[in-house]
């Protein structure tokens, strides 16, 4: 079996990305990495040094790999981890434990939101015994972080918010949204969401990277990682797409990203244009949390607290 060698330098390649047919040792990979990071964040103007970034943590190889770079490349960034009280595996525990290891090693800052100590209610707690929830905890448990997320941002006068999203990702959310063709929901997913009315800047630095891209950055880093996915998102119709995706991929490389650049230059186009914008849907504000909602009196994550009780 013939040893691939890096293109730039002759060494054995680590990494051999074969819808760009570009084959790269450790060194090279992680200048290439770090160099296509910039890239897009320039491009697509997502943050400045001047940012407060808060980053969205969840112990993963995405989000820690992004976290490390982030700060490589001189931006300011503080990790937000919202622990869920998953018991399943340990899964919670096993993620924060992670995250700490991570920010202990590089003297970071971590915020830790612990949903059993704010709230008073574990995620299962809140799927079993909510409308909302009845046997979807992943239902409850994106409502919980968008509206943590966003309301943590706001409180500690974070002006960015940074996510992980790589481009299997990104990609299995345009094929699902395609699939029901949920034109408000296809028209308003971009790398980057600009700040609203009660909304923070949304920014998604990784979303051209492959997610054995991101992996492959994590171990050449020695950045330790939760391995698990969370114990709900077997059978998650997210993961399914992602297979779907992986074996076309396999077969012709380059789908994946030919599938969302593609997107992106009918969205230039205005064929996805959407007169329901985000910033013209939510115009009320929710009577108990103050953030935006489609709702006259409460949001979403209010009402579901409200049930509870």
């Amino acid at each position: 079996m013939t040893t691939l060698k890096c293109r730039h330098c002759g060494n054995n390649a680590v990494i051999n990305m074969r819808h760009s047919k570009l084959a790269l040792c450790e060194s090279h990979y992680i200048e290439w990495f770090h160099r296509q990071t910039e890239k897009v964040i320039k491009k697509y103007n997502m943050i400045s040094h001047s940012d407060r970034i808060l980053l969205a943590v969840s112990g993963g190889k995405d989000s820690l790999s992004l976290w490390y770079i982030l700060t490589e490349l001189g931006y300011k960034v503080d990790g937000l981890y919202i622990n869920l009280g998953i018991t399943e595996d340990d899964y919670s525990l096993k993620s924060q434990s992670c995250i700490e290891e991570f920010v202990n090693k590089w003297e970071l800052n971590l915020i830790v939101y612990n949903i059993q100590n704010e709230i008073g209610y574990s995620l299962i707690d809140i799927s079993q015994s909510t409308k909302r929830g009845a046997g979807r905890p992943c239902s409850v448990c994106g409502l919980i972080k968008r509206h943590e997320k966003n309301q943590i941002s706001d409180e500690q006068n974070f002006n960015v918010l940074a996510t992980g999203h790589n481009l299997d990702d990104e990609v299995a959310t345009l094929f699902s949204n395609t699939l029901t063709w949920s034109i408000p929901m296809i028209s308003n997913q971009s790398p980057v969401l600009e700040a609203t009315d009660g909304f923070v800047r949304k920014v998604k630095p990784l979303f051209r990277f492959y997610e054995r891209e991101t992996t492959a950055y994590a171990i050449i880093q020695n950045i330790q990682y939760i391995y698990e996915e969370c114990p709900f998102s077997k059978g998650s119709k997210s993961i399914q797409y992602k297979h779907i995706m992986n074996d076309l991929e396999s077969k012709q490389p380059g789908t994946k990203i030919n599938y969302f650049t593609s997107f992106q230059n009918a969205q230039k186009k205005g064929v996805f244009q959407n007169n329901d914008q985000i910033s013209d849907r939510y115009k009320n504000k929710c009577k108990s949390c103050g953030q935006p909602t489609t709702a006259p009196d409460l949001c979403a994550y209010c009402r579901m607290i409200e049930s509870l009780k």
